[in-house]
């Protein structure tokens, strides 16, 4: 059974400072592994949208929107993907989910509330 499981979420004020963090159990990734893993977010009425993700060896992309604020890191030992998040503003507002993609599937996390107040 595949697990993603997220954490640190919260309510911080604009301009301070989030970790995100994403940890992905199961069967399928001890066989297939985790080529990508990444952040996607959605505030309420809007799709969901990517945030940032990181590949196996390290390449990064990110929405232009988070470039130069955001971070994405993994551990590939703990199968964990993190998103260090600064400078925080009110549109960073939104559900943010994990997802760990592989040659078998895509998986997503249940989602993480990140508030920004003003």
């Amino acid at each position: 059974q595949v697990q993603l499981v997220e954490s640190g979420g919260g309510l911080v004020q604009a301009g301070e400072s989030l970790r995100l963090s994403c940890a992905a159990s199961g069967i399928i990734f001890r066989i297939f592994g985790i080529h990508v893993m990444g952040w996607y977010r959605q505030a309420p009425g809007n799709q969901r949208e990517l945030v940032a993700t990181i590949t196996r060896d390290g390449t990064t992309n990110y929405a232009d929107s988070v470039k130069g604020r955001f971070t994405i890191s993994r551990d590939n030992a703990k199968n964990t993907v993190y998103l260090q998040m600064s400078s925080l503003e009110p549109e960073d507002t939104a559900v943010y989910y994990c997802k760990c993609s592989n040659p078998k599937n895509d998986y997503w996390g249940q989602g993480t509330q990140v508030t920004v107040s003003s």
